[in-house]
């Protein structure tokens, strides 16, 4: 469908990368990774002819067409969402007029011998077996389909263009791209304007999609879900692995392994043969030996090993001022903007150490909470209070918007630098991957990934023991996403983030706040944890929906019971139910005795810790200390998946 030969692609004398060559096949789910900076967004603009490439071909077959999705673009305001989403089917829509003048002129003649006559009517055939064969016929189911899937509502369909944020408009290009039905999808970060259940819709869209896709994304889960094949662009070439992302980072590991082992030992032979041949030079005994060595390493495939790049993000934070034990109370809070109540009914209390997850569809008030939380938005209705000593550092969603595009990189964090940090500002863009001549570079040229960098050195310069982060993976990199993770995991203070990539929350949050529906309600477990119940509950919605329907429907329904696939469904939930209901209460049973144990452990302890002159315990030696606080870490351990386990019963038994 699209291949590429040879090609090159420079700025300023310099390769972005070189002598490339890639084949996109039908049926193909390619994802392109590599860190940012790397060119996967060049590389896509050159496929669609958007940007020239410096040296080098780019082949499309006659029948390709391609679907473009970039990172940014233009988007129209001048319609409903409606008719702006159906400006996809403007092909179908010039068929639709082409067959109404075909069948007028066709009413209209009576010549119905004459070849004129005949040519109209296989005119007529071939665009009426055009506009079915693209789907003309159910336009509106697709047009609601594809929207419902990505998010809006039916009470959105007919609002102007004009009242949805930016990242609700640029769903609306995807939607309208997703509808084109293109032989080749090229798509840019896809993921980052969309919630958790929209991303899981695209993934089964584009898995069952008949023509290509190529999208570049830092989700992991994503794509694992879509891809089966990976090219990773790195310090100018590509390499091609016919797997999905997770495994393509072992398949990497192990071929870099592979070559490091034979690179070494090829080196270890080249040695001791100039070694050889450095002895025995000038010796005539050995002279034919010498010679044989010498055209051997002539003759010798010199082995190289692929450059890697090693660049890495080097972040911790700093650690966390003591806070109170309460981190916040919000008590029955709310917020309106106007008529529009965007949430309310908020109550529950953030504890020290919390990790949090703000989860929902885009629009829930996510977001608006977070700047709740941190002063920049007071509550419409009830309260929500910090607690003593909190000091909030907060990343905000387009915090790299707030950056001045005019200021350098160093003169950005010089800005708000205080004391003797100051001193230590160029070490503090080096961990952050701006290094020699980097630090001097305008923010304006800086990418979105580089620019998301910086934003979060500049809110480390000070100790938080509260951080509210909103979507900080935002055009970040995998290996940089990764970093941040495991800096975030590190974290000794409270956390609570906004984020609808599942593989970054996955870990790292023990407590879900989804809202939903102008509420929030609160899920103790991980992400997997809250979507396994979300799914759950989507089905339990269902069940109530299918009850209310009006006599008509119901006596539908009846009849596809009576047919017995309802019952066939009915039967297997229930039996996936008692499943659950029984691994929890096992669950429940092992920690209850785990729990007994680990007590009776302690009292033990305790017991010779009081009466240590007689039981032989040192008092003095740390280690005594440190395994009785591991059984009490323990101990406060199973008793929090206890209250865990059996807050699911409690929803299961509901």
């Amino acid at each position: 469908m699209i291949s590429t030969d040879n090609l090159t692609v420079s700025f300023g004398g310099w390769d972005l990368f070189r002598d490339i060559s890639l084949v996109i096949n039908p049926r193909d789910r390619i994802g392109l990774v590599g860190r940012n900076g790397a060119g996967k967004t060049t590389l896509l603009k050159v496929l669609t002819g958007e940007q020239p490439a410096t040296s080098g071909v780019v082949t499309r077959s006659a029948d390709c067409t391609i679907g473009y999705l970039p990172q940014q673009m233009a988007t129209a305001d001048t319609t409903t969402l409606v008719a702006e989403t159906a400006k996809a089917f403007d092909q179908l829509i010039a068929l639709e007029r082409e067959i109404t003048r075909l069948t007028d002129e066709i009413t209209t003649r009576t010549d119905y011998e004459t070849a004129e006559y005949e040519q109209l009517l296989h005119a007529l055939n071939d665009a009426t077996d055009r506009y079915h064969i693209l789907g003309g016929g159910n336009r509106e189911a697709e047009i609601e389909r594809t929207l419902l899937g990505l998010g809006f509502r039916r009470s959105d369909f007919n609002r102007p263009t004009s009242e949805f944020s930016g990242g609700w408009r640029m769903r609306i290009e995807l939607a309208k791209l997703l509808l084109r039905r293109p032989s080749v999808f090229l798509l840019d970060e896809p993921t980052n304007h969309l919630d958790i259940e929209s991303i899981q819709w695209l993934e089964e869209y584009l898995r069952d999609y008949p023509g290509a896709v190529v999208l570049i994304s830092h989700d992991r889960a994503f794509l694992d879900a879509v891809t089966n094949r990976t090219v990773e662009i790195s310090l100018g070439r590509i390499y091609d692995y016919k797997a999905p992302y997770s495994h393509y980072v072992e398949l990497r590991h192990e071929r870099r392994e592979q070559q490091m082992a034979a690179y070494t030992n090829q080196q270890r032979m080249i040695e001791k043969t100039e070694e050889f041949i450095e002895k025995f030079r000038y010796k005539p005994t050995k002279s034919n030996q010498v010679q044989s060595r010498v055209k051997q390493l002539e003759k010798l495939d010199r082995l190289e090993v692929d450059d890697e790049d090693v660049s890495r993000l080097n972040l911790r934070f700093p650690p966390a001022p003591r806070s109170g034990q309460i981190v916040a109370e919000v008590c029955e809070a709310g917020k309106s903007f106007g008529p529009k109540r965007v949430f309310g009914g908020a109550d529950f209390v953030i504890g020290r150490g919390d990790r949090i997850a703000l989860v929902g569809r885009n629009g829930e008030g996510k977001t608006t909470f977070a700047r709740m939380l941190v002063g920049e938005l007071a509550a419409s209705e009830g309260t929500l209070r910090l607690g003593h000593n909190v000091r909030v550092g907060y990343y905000a969603q387009d915090q790299t918007g707030t950056l001045d595009g005019d200021a350098t990189v160093l003169d950005t964090l010089d800005r708000v630098a205080v004391g003797d940090i100051r001193t230590r500002l160029r070490d503090i863009l080096g961990a952050f991957l701006f290094r020699g001549e980097e630090v001097d570079k305008k923010v304006r040229v800086l990418s979105g990934g580089e620019r998301a960098r910086l934003a979060m050195a500049r809110m480390m310069l000070s100790p938080h023991n509260l951080l509210v982060m909103d979507e900080p993976t935002n055009h970040m990199d995998m290996r940089s996403k990764d970093v941040l993770k495991q800096a975030l995991m590190r974290y000794d203070g409270t956390l609570v983030v906004v984020s609808h990539d599942r593989e970054f929350l996955d870990g790292m949050v023990d407590k879900i706040y989804e809202f939903r529906d102008g509420g929030v309600r609160e899920y103790l477990g991980g992400i997997h944890y809250f979507l396994e119940r979300r799914k759950l509950e989507s089905m339990q919605q269902i069940e109530v929906a299918t009850a209310a329907v009006s006599p008509a429907a119901a006596s539908g329904a009846a009849s596809v019971a009576a047919s017995g696939k309802s019952g066939k469904e009915e039967y297997k939930q229930r039996k996936e139910a008692e499943k659950e209901l029984r691994r929890v209460r096992g669950a429940i049973e092992k920690t209850e005795t785990s729990i007994a144990r680990l007590e009776g452990e302690i009292a033990g302890w305790d017991a010779r810790i009081a009466d240590s002159a007689t039981s032989g315990i040192d008092m003095a030696d740390p280690a005594v200390f440190e395994s009785y606080n591991a059984l009490k870490r323990r101990l406060e351990s199973e008793m929090h998946t206890w209250e865990k386990l059996h807050y699911e019963l409690e929803l299961l038994t509901e």
